[in-house]
């Protein structure tokens, strides 16, 4: 494969979707409610776990949503039409996420969804969405899979549901991106792959794999847990023994951190590094002082580099959210923005009013959205032909006095 070299970005974009005007104070009736003055009332649903491990990146998701909602609203982005969002939990469970996405198609209102964050749940919910038409965009999936189907690594890809669209960037890139920064960059070149064998964690750990051994890296040892488990002494002492230059880990911030602390405690005083489910101040929070050194890929570039992402996050702030944005804030505002530009590409055609029949109106809207463009929170936004974002940044960071601080940002092309 041919690598293009891994850039620090500088260049910021050009402002795009929050360039319209702040929004006005935290209210409850804002970003949606009903259609006064004879508007037509359009519903945004969104999936994230809302409640239990990971929800701080599900809070994250939804307020990030909510804002794009608000923003459309106050700035009658498409006139004639009041939007409304409306968030239910997931609680990180595939099934879950299924009747979540069955009670949407159950509202004619809900001609688009955001989300979920967890790739396997994004597996259930999409031929519920694609046998009702509708289209979803997730801010959040990596898994190569849900677009381009079960033998993409092979190079026969096939998009398997038209319905479905996501604003990050995908594992085929996020795993060979952090394996070439580790072998290249920072000169590791054996390690000891773990993962929590979901959908997400070990297409990830499979990706970074492949990638470290094309690149010259050994595997010394490989293992899975349960990411129920928060006793992971075991493995811990099996990473200690492989004198492993450092460790991979393909799962998310509950299970990793403790993983994380314990390998060290262990006597293995080397990095754990991990995907865009460890890139959150919670892993500092579990993992404590053993966190540092240690490493997270994600998608896109830092916020702050981005003109609109700090619009963006002088917003997010003003609205008081007890939560941060974390690590897909700015995918989840593209992702209802797009959402909500497939939905104004609709009315434009129709003379500005949205065909009143549901089925209609969602196969419209999904059809639009294949030709959305945007500048977006997070650099440019569109989708290819499967579906996936045409942004292919990424970021690594490592925790450096107990933050999360980028070290290398760009594009990974292999």
């Amino acid at each position: 494969m041919r690598h293009r070299s891994l850039l620090v970005i500088t260049t910021a974009v050009t402002a795009g979707a929050l360039t319209l005007s702040a929004c006005g104070s935290r209210d409850d009736s804002a970003g949606g409610g009903g259609g006064g003055g004879g508007k037509q009332t359009v519903v945004i649903g969104l999936d994230a776990p809302l409640t239990g491990d990971l929800s701080a990146l599900g809070q994250g998701i939804k307020n990030s949503a909510e804002l794009a909602v608000k923003t459309a609203n106050k700035n009658n982005e498409v006139d004639g039409v009041t939007f409304k969002l409306q968030a239910l939990d997931d609680a990180a469970q595939a099934a879950t996420g299924q009747q979540n996405a069955t009670k949407f198609i159950a509202d004619d209102k809900v001609l688009g969804a955001v989300g979920p964050l967890n790739s396997d749940v994004g597996q259930s919910m999409q031929k519920v969405f694609a046998d009702a038409g509708m289209v979803q965009v997730s801010p959040a999936n990596t898994n190569p899979e849900l677009t381009q189907g079960k033998d993409w690594q092979s190079g026969k890809k096939a998009r398997l549901y038209d319905t479905y669209f996501r604003t990050s960037t995908t594992d085929a890139i996020q795993g060979p991106y952090a394996a070439k920064y580790m072998y290249e960059e920072e000169g590791l070149k054996s390690v000891f792959v773990i993962d929590d064998k979901k959908t997400y964690g070990a297409g990830l750990a499979g990706t970074f794999s492949t990638e470290f051994k094309k690149l010259g890296g050994k595997v010394v040892g490989s293992d899975h847990i349960n990411p129920e488990d928060r006793d992971f002494s075991s493995v811990a002492s099996k990473v200690a023994k492989s004198k492993a230059d450092f460790v991979y880990y393909g799962g998310e911030y509950p299970a990793g951190a403790p993983l994380a602390s314990q390998i060290k405690n262990a006597g293995a005083k080397i990095p754990t590094v991990g995907g865009d489910a460890l890139f959150s101040g919670e892993y500092i929070k579990l993992a404590k002082k053993n966190a540092e050194g240690d490493f997270a890929s994600s998608v896109g570039a830092p916020l702050d580099t981005l003109d609109t992402a700090k619009e963006f996050m002088k917003n997010y702030k003003a609205e008081g959210y007890e939560n941060t944005w974390e690590a897909y804030g700015g995918y989840a505002y593209d992702s209802a923005w797009a959402i909500i530009q497939a939905v104004k590409a609709v009315a434009e055609k129709n003379d500005g009013k949205l065909p009143t029949d549901a089925k209609d109106a969602r196969k419209q809207v999904t059809e639009a959205m294949q030709s959305v463009k945007f500048s977006g929170v997070t650099g440019e936004v569109g989708f290819d032909e499967y579906g996936d974002t045409t942004n292919k940044q990424l970021s690594l960071y490592q925790v450096t006095d107990g933050a999360h601080k980028p070290v290398n940002s760009g594009e990974y092309e292999g």
